[in-house]
């Protein structure tokens, strides 16, 4: 066998990365539904991306705005919107830099702090218990599969801001139809 058969034989086919293509699909539904019901525990009227946002903070500890856009890779605007939300339902607040007066944090409170905590442990302990199902070869390469495709699938690819902005505003205004559609999918799916 030459070199070229054998990369030939161990090139995925069209409809083996589209079996891969389908099961992100369904994760993707799975996650933004667990996104939405996630932030309805923590408050009824606080929308997914609120969630992530106040994940962000909780997770890391005080940030500035601009910071948690680069973090979640969403628009400025997306970030003030919904930390105005998040400081009107009690869950985040804005205070002074100490270093540029100009410049505030967002921090979130004690509530959030213990609310998101409760949440994230559930979701973790179902993650760690079902992994622990399998064996540590498959959670290995898993966790190396993940990685290389993120680094080479899903690295964020530079682009102008005014791309990026539209891209981000899109996929923040089209998320609460794609949750409707997730539910739908989700019950569907459970109804099958």
């Amino acid at each position: 066998m030459t070199a070229t058969a054998a990369t030939v034989a161990s090139t995925a086919t069209d409809e083996e990365i589209a079996s891969v293509e389908e099961q992100f699909r369904l994760l993707f539904v799975r996650v933004r539904a667990v996104w939405k019901e996630a932030a309805a525990a923590v408050h009824p009227d606080l929308q997914p991306v609120g969630y992530k946002i106040l994940s962000a903070i909780v997770r890391r500890g005080r940030m500035h705005a601009g910071a948690i856009a680069d973090a979640l890779e969403i628009d400025k605007s997306v970030v003030s919107r919904q930390v105005k939300q998040l400081e009107s339902l009690g869950l985040a607040q804005s205070v002074a830099d100490p270093n540029d007066g100009r410049a505030r944090f967002i921090e979130a409170t004690p509530a959030a702090i213990e609310s998101i905590g409760q949440k994230g442990s559930r979701m973790q302990r179902q993650l760690y218990e079902q992994l622990r199902t399998w064996s540590g070869d498959d959670v290995a390469s898993l966790a190396r599969l993940l990685e290389r495709l993120t680094t080479d699938v899903f690295a964020p690819v530079a682009s102008d801001d005014s791309e990026t902005s539209a891209d981000s505003e899109t996929s923040v205004d089209s998320e609460a139809s794609v949750d409707s559609k997730a539910s739908v999918d989700s019950k569907a799916s459970a109804d099958d």
